[in-house]
Protein backbone atom coordinates (compact mmCIF):
# COMPACT_ATOMS: atom_id res chain seq x y z
CA UNK A 1 0.00 0.00 0.00
CA UNK A 2 1.39 3.17 -1.21
CA UNK A 3 1.21 6.58 1.51
CA UNK A 4 1.54 10.11 0.24
CA UNK A 5 3.96 12.22 2.30
CA UNK A 6 3.80 16.30 1.76
CA UNK A 7 5.28 17.14 5.45
CA UNK A 8 7.10 15.21 7.81
CA UNK A 9 5.68 11.99 9.39
CA UNK A 10 4.57 13.10 13.20
CA UNK A 11 6.80 9.98 14.63
CA UNK A 12 9.44 11.02 12.56
CA UNK A 13 12.10 12.88 15.46
CA UNK A 14 15.15 14.11 15.73
CA UNK A 15 17.95 11.72 16.58
CA UNK A 16 20.27 14.01 17.75
CA UNK A 17 19.92 17.99 18.56
CA UNK A 18 19.19 19.74 15.15
CA UNK A 19 19.30 16.70 12.68
CA UNK A 20 16.55 18.00 10.74
CA UNK A 21 18.05 22.15 10.33
CA UNK A 22 20.94 19.72 8.34
CA UNK A 23 19.16 17.13 6.90
CA UNK A 24 15.92 16.71 5.26
CA UNK A 25 13.09 14.20 6.52
CA UNK A 26 12.93 13.07 2.88
CA UNK A 27 15.85 11.85 2.99
CA UNK A 28 16.07 9.78 5.96
CA UNK A 29 12.87 8.33 4.46
CA UNK A 30 14.09 7.92 0.95
CA UNK A 31 17.26 6.29 1.87
CA UNK A 32 19.07 6.88 -1.58
CA UNK A 33 22.53 5.74 -1.85
CA UNK A 34 24.78 8.25 -2.69
CA UNK A 35 28.79 7.27 -3.86
CA UNK A 36 31.60 7.78 -1.73
CA UNK A 37 34.62 9.40 -2.74
CA UNK A 38 37.20 11.82 -1.48
CA UNK A 39 38.14 14.94 -3.27
CA UNK A 40 41.69 15.85 -3.42
CA UNK A 41 43.88 18.82 -4.10
CA UNK A 42 46.27 21.47 -2.67
CA UNK A 43 45.42 23.97 0.11
CA UNK A 44 47.22 27.38 -0.43
CA UNK A 45 49.86 26.66 1.90
CA UNK A 46 50.79 23.16 -0.28
CA UNK A 47 49.75 20.70 2.24
CA UNK A 48 47.37 17.87 1.10
CA UNK A 49 43.74 18.28 1.32
CA UNK A 50 41.22 15.40 1.39
CA UNK A 51 37.49 15.25 2.04
CA UNK A 52 35.02 12.93 2.20
CA UNK A 53 32.30 13.56 0.16
CA UNK A 54 28.75 12.41 -1.11
CA UNK A 55 25.25 13.42 -2.50
CA UNK A 56 26.69 13.17 -5.89
CA UNK A 57 26.06 11.67 -9.61
CA UNK A 58 27.73 11.56 -13.05
CA UNK A 59 26.10 12.27 -16.47
CA UNK A 60 27.24 12.06 -19.35
CA UNK A 61 26.79 14.67 -21.81
CA UNK A 62 28.08 15.43 -25.78
CA UNK A 63 30.67 13.36 -25.16
CA UNK A 64 32.21 14.63 -21.85
CA UNK A 65 32.15 13.04 -18.48
CA UNK A 66 30.48 15.36 -16.15
CA UNK A 67 30.72 15.11 -12.48
CA UNK A 68 27.98 16.89 -10.36
CA UNK A 69 28.76 17.42 -6.60
CA UNK A 70 24.94 18.73 -4.96
CA UNK A 71 26.26 19.40 -1.09
CA UNK A 72 29.76 21.67 -0.98
CA UNK A 73 30.14 23.76 1.56
CA UNK A 74 32.14 27.38 0.13
CA UNK A 75 33.90 27.82 3.67
CA UNK A 76 35.60 24.40 3.63
CA UNK A 77 39.25 23.37 2.39
CA UNK A 78 37.97 21.54 -0.89
CA UNK A 79 36.32 24.47 -1.94
CA UNK A 80 38.86 27.14 -1.59
CA UNK A 81 41.23 24.47 -3.45
CA UNK A 82 39.33 24.22 -6.20
CA UNK A 83 38.23 27.77 -6.99
CA UNK A 84 42.55 28.12 -6.59
CA UNK A 85 43.62 25.45 -8.96
CA UNK A 86 40.56 25.30 -10.58
CA UNK A 87 41.11 21.17 -10.15
CA UNK A 88 40.82 18.39 -7.83
CA UNK A 89 41.05 14.87 -8.11
CA UNK A 90 38.01 11.89 -7.57
CA UNK A 91 39.64 8.99 -5.90
CA UNK A 92 37.22 6.04 -5.47
CA UNK A 93 37.95 3.87 -2.10
CA UNK A 94 37.38 -0.23 -1.08
CA UNK A 95 35.73 -0.68 1.83
CA UNK A 96 38.79 -1.79 3.79
CA UNK A 97 40.09 2.01 3.42
CA UNK A 98 37.04 2.83 5.02
CA UNK A 99 38.61 3.42 8.31
CA UNK A 100 41.66 5.82 6.50
CA UNK A 101 39.28 7.60 4.48
CA UNK A 102 37.27 8.75 7.66
CA UNK A 103 40.33 9.86 9.57
CA UNK A 104 40.44 12.63 6.78
CA UNK A 105 37.70 14.21 8.25
CA UNK A 106 39.41 14.49 11.83
CA UNK A 107 43.04 15.83 10.16
CA UNK A 108 41.46 18.61 8.23
CA UNK A 109 43.69 21.21 10.00
CA UNK A 110 44.86 23.73 7.85
CA UNK A 111 48.56 22.87 8.45
CA UNK A 112 48.12 19.14 8.09
CA UNK A 113 48.64 16.93 5.13
CA UNK A 114 45.33 15.10 4.96
CA UNK A 115 46.06 12.44 3.01
CA UNK A 116 49.29 11.44 4.69
CA UNK A 117 48.08 12.08 8.14
CA UNK A 118 45.31 9.45 7.36
CA UNK A 119 47.47 6.38 6.49
CA UNK A 120 47.10 7.07 2.23
CA UNK A 121 49.43 7.40 0.11
CA UNK A 122 49.52 10.80 -2.02
CA UNK A 123 50.75 10.38 -5.72
CA UNK A 124 51.22 13.06 -8.51
CA UNK A 125 48.04 13.26 -10.82
CA UNK A 126 49.03 12.81 -14.38
CA UNK A 127 46.88 15.89 -16.17
CA UNK A 128 45.74 18.39 -12.96
CA UNK A 129 47.52 19.72 -10.82
CA UNK A 130 46.22 17.63 -7.55
CA UNK A 131 46.86 15.02 -5.68
CA UNK A 132 46.01 11.25 -6.04
CA UNK A 133 45.60 8.67 -3.59
CA UNK A 134 47.29 5.60 -4.49
CA UNK A 135 45.47 2.84 -2.57
CA UNK A 136 42.19 3.78 -4.66
CA UNK A 137 41.18 1.71 -7.01
CA UNK A 138 39.69 4.30 -9.43
CA UNK A 139 40.84 8.20 -9.29
CA UNK A 140 39.13 10.80 -11.70
CA UNK A 141 40.79 13.72 -12.53
CA UNK A 142 38.61 16.55 -12.98
CA UNK A 143 38.33 20.37 -14.07
CA UNK A 144 35.76 22.81 -12.31
CA UNK A 145 33.07 23.84 -14.71
CA UNK A 146 30.81 26.20 -12.95
CA UNK A 147 28.74 26.75 -9.10
CA UNK A 148 25.08 27.40 -8.36
CA UNK A 149 23.56 28.05 -4.97
CA UNK A 150 20.95 24.69 -3.94
CA UNK A 151 18.53 27.43 -3.25
CA UNK A 152 17.81 31.05 -1.64
CA UNK A 153 19.16 30.44 1.65
CA UNK A 154 21.37 27.59 0.88
CA UNK A 155 24.40 27.86 2.59
CA UNK A 156 25.82 24.65 0.27
CA UNK A 157 26.52 25.20 -3.49
CA UNK A 158 26.25 22.92 -6.63
CA UNK A 159 29.71 22.24 -8.17
CA UNK A 160 30.22 20.87 -11.51
CA UNK A 161 33.26 19.24 -13.10
CA UNK A 162 34.39 17.76 -16.21
CA UNK A 163 36.91 14.58 -16.11
CA UNK A 164 40.07 14.85 -18.29
CA UNK A 165 41.68 11.45 -17.09
CA UNK A 166 41.10 8.62 -15.48
CA UNK A 167 43.17 5.70 -13.87
CA UNK A 168 41.79 2.28 -12.40
CA UNK A 169 42.67 -0.52 -11.30
CA UNK A 170 42.50 -3.39 -14.40
CA UNK A 171 41.35 -6.18 -11.51
CA UNK A 172 38.46 -3.25 -10.63
CA UNK A 173 37.17 -3.41 -14.34
CA UNK A 174 37.27 -7.06 -14.96
CA UNK A 175 34.36 -8.31 -12.76
CA UNK A 176 35.62 -11.61 -12.93
CA UNK A 177 38.32 -10.42 -10.44
CA UNK A 178 37.77 -7.45 -7.96
CA UNK A 179 34.89 -5.99 -10.03
CA UNK A 180 33.42 -2.87 -9.65
CA UNK A 181 31.08 -3.84 -7.25
CA UNK A 182 30.16 -6.02 -4.74
CA UNK A 183 32.71 -5.72 -1.26
CA UNK A 184 35.69 -4.87 -2.93
CA UNK A 185 34.35 -2.40 -5.26
CA UNK A 186 32.13 1.20 -5.12
CA UNK A 187 30.88 2.07 -1.66
CA UNK A 188 27.65 4.46 -1.15
CA UNK A 189 26.69 6.40 2.08
CA UNK A 190 23.36 5.76 3.62
CA UNK A 191 22.96 8.25 6.13
CA UNK A 192 20.10 7.06 8.82
CA UNK A 193 17.46 5.42 7.25
CA UNK A 194 14.46 5.42 8.88
CA UNK A 195 10.48 4.14 8.94
CA UNK A 196 8.14 7.03 9.07
CA UNK A 197 5.80 5.20 10.59
CA UNK A 198 7.70 3.68 13.59
CA UNK A 199 10.92 6.57 13.32
CA UNK A 200 13.30 3.31 13.87
CA UNK A 201 16.26 3.75 12.14
CA UNK A 202 16.74 0.87 9.36
CA UNK A 203 20.80 1.24 8.38
CA UNK A 204 23.04 4.30 8.51
CA UNK A 205 26.99 4.57 7.32
CA UNK A 206 28.44 2.90 3.75
CA UNK A 207 27.27 -0.07 2.25
CA UNK A 208 28.42 -1.95 -0.93
CA UNK A 209 26.30 -3.09 -3.84
CA UNK A 210 26.23 -6.90 -5.36
CA UNK A 211 26.62 -7.18 -9.06
CA UNK A 212 23.35 -8.11 -10.54
CA UNK A 213 22.45 -9.84 -13.73
CA UNK A 214 18.37 -9.45 -14.64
Amino acid sequence: MKKEFSTKPENMQEAWPGELQHFSWQELMTAIPSPMFLVTGWKANGKENACLQQYTTFVTDSGEFICIMSWVSKGGHMYKSLKKTGCCVLNFPSSDLYEKCFKTVENNQYETDEITASGLTAEKAVVVNAPRIAECFLNIECEYLWEKQNFKRSDRIVVALKATHICMDSDRYDQSKFGRYGKTGYMYNIYNARNPDTDQAETDGYWTTESHQP
